[in-house]
Parts: structure tokens; sequence; C-alpha cells
């Protein structure tokens, strides 16, 4: 760790109960910052994925506008922005919009993956061309150089001023969840956020990889490290796990290509999973935390002890509404709690 405090922080999917609607989960998302920001969490951060009914995630810098606009302190930003999606130009303008309408508050996590299907990102980028290791630094380096003003000599995009952008850069961070962007991020000197939640085998890895490339720069002057953990929390671990019943359920679902709005515990408790469903189940098991507050006090405190990490953002997929709040509720009074955080 970097500071002597661990940040604990927000990843929201904003999930689609199967009851519900769109409008449902993004109400649900508003009223979880203005939780998230009354708790004391540092940041909540939204994801983008397209082409999943169970997910209203899909324009970030879209949600970001209203959710800083319903929230006083807390940092508002995206976990992440799939940079091959997107024209860099576009997004240093939409971000520097942000950064110029709540200064200081506003964060750009940037992943290279593109968030949904194969059909879907050619959709997005208009290409079916498929994606290779050179574009995420080339894309970034003009992103950088939007927000800059600053692009090598005879840049064809030199002459272009991003406005708002220019002067008005939010906090920049690379996500992944294998070594590649480890690498990128280290060697440009930015903070890096790891997708343990789907990918924990890579954790330690990853973040080794991360430190021991990292060059300062002008914006960090040592590695900054986060960690994505998947979390429920309930009064109990028997209940904590009931409610996160539904997390695994959709997660088969969308690993085996038929993703739905989430589903409700009493229906996930009722599925019979195919061994395939389970292998797939197991897989991310380690990058998830159910349980009571205590249970999950102790695992967070082992995932900081083990990873280093300077922050931990939480993402909880669970198919009611007032659950959600309740679990990052229970998570922040536990984490009150313990040393890592005082």
């Amino acid at each position: 760790m970097s500071g002597d405090r661990l940040k604990l922080s927000v990843l929201d999917l904003i999930p689609i109960a199967e009851s519900a609607g769109p409008g449902e989960a993004l109400a649900g998302s508003t009223e979880l910052v203005a939780l998230a920001d009354r708790l004391g969490y540092h940041r909540h951060w939204v994801a983008e994925h397209h082409n999943m009914p169970g997910i209203a995630s899909s324009a970030p810098a879209v949600v970001i506008a209203h959710l800083a606009a319903n929230s006083e302190t807390i940092r508002v930003g995206s976990g992440g922005v799939m940079l091959p999606n997107h024209q860099p130009l576009v997004v240093a303008e939409q971000f520097g919009t942000l950064e110029a309408l709540n200064p200081g508050r506003i964060d750009l996590g940037i992943g290279r993956a593109p968030g949904t299907d194969r059909v879907t990102a050619a959709a997005l980028r208009r290409s079916a061309d498929p994606l290779s290791d050179e574009d995420l630094p080339e894309l970034l380096g003009e992103l950088l150089g939007f927000f800059t003003g600053e692009f090598p000599p005879g840049h064809p995009y030199g002459a272009i001023s991003a406005v708002p952008g220019l002067g008005h850069q939010p906090e920049i961070w690379l996500l992944g969840s294998s070594g590649y962007t480890a690498q990128v991020a280290g060697l440009l000197g930015l903070p890096y956020s790891f997708a343990h939640h789907f990918s924990a085998r890579n954790t330690l890895p990853a973040i080794e990889l991360y430190r021991s490339r990292f060059t300062p720069s002008r914006y960090l002057e040592r590695p900054r490290v986060m960690v994505a953990v998947g979390v429920v929390c309930a009064e109990t671990d028997q209940r904590a796990r009931w409610l996160a019943g539904p997390s695994r359920l959709a997660f088969a679902r969308l690993r085996s290509g038929n993703p739905g709005r989430f589903p409700t515990p009493e229906e996930a408790e009722a599925h019979e999973f195919t061994p395939d469903e389970d292998a797939v189940v197991r897989s991310v098991a380690k990058g998830h935390l159910f349980g009571s507050p205590e249970t999950v006090r102790t695992g967070l405190e082992k995932l900081a002890t083990d990873t280093g990490a300077d922050e931990l953002i939480i993402s909880t997929m669970v198919h009611d509404r007032d659950d959600r709040l309740r679990s990052y509720e229970l998570v922040a009074e536990a984490m009150a709690d313990s040393s890592f955080c005082n």
C-alpha cells in the first residue's frame, strides 16, 4: 500500500432485475451513489457492457453525468470505458466535459476488451477486424494527446483541440485482467486496477508485473493499485450465500451465451447447474466474498494483505435493490472497525 489507509469504492454494473427494467436499475444506481457518498466510499465507477439484457451500463459517460449530479463529494467515473469501442477524441471531449462540470471528481478508467460479444463489438467499431496488442497503446497515446495537447511533431492530430478536454483531464486508470495491461500501465506510470472478481488466478502475477515495470511519470511517483472484488454481505453467512445465488446463475448463463435479466434468489436456488455451468461458477469463485460482516471483513483484509492494494473496489450483484444497498452499508460498517481503514 502506498498510503496508510485502505480506500473502499463501488463498482456498479447496474443490474436489471428479472422483475424490473432499465429505468428501475438506473434509479437504483442513483440511490446507490448517494448512499456510497454518505458512507464515505472513495469512488463510484460504472462499467461498460453491451448487448447484455441484465446490465444497464452501456453508456458510462451519460450515467456518470447523472450520478455526479446526484452526489456531493464521491469521485465518479468509468470502470471502465472500453477504448477500442470509441474514437479517442470523442472520449476526451466527453470526459473533459464531465471534468469541467465536476472539477476534481471524475475518473476515466480504460480497458482494452470490447465488453461484449464479437458481433456487437463489430457494430460498435464498424469493423470486423480483430484487435491487436498495438491498438491500446496507439489509442491511449491519442487520448492522452487530446487531454494534454502534446503530440509528436508532425502528428496529424496535433492541430486538433479537444474542447472540453484540453486542460480538463480526469484521473486516468488502466484496467486489466492479465499481464498485458499491467505492463502498459507500469511503463506509462498510470494507476492500475485489476479485475480480481473474474480473473483471480492472474491477480498476484499481474500486480507484481505492474510494480516491476512501473516508471514514475507526471501522473504518479509510485505504483497505485486497485483490486476489484465481488462482495455480497448480509447479516449471516447463510443469507449472503442465498442472495449471491443469482449472480452465480447469471454468470453461468452469460458464459454459455444465454444472458438474460438478473434472476431472483428463488430461481437460482431451484436451478440445477450442469457440470459445465458449475465449472464456470467455480472458476470465478476465488474473486468473490459472500458472508456476514465479519466474514467479509476478514476476506477483504486478507485480499488487501495479499495484494498490497491501495484500494478495493466492490461489485455487489444481487436481485433486490434494498439488499444491494444494505450490503454496501454492512461492508462500510464492518471495515470502519478494520485497522486497514483507520
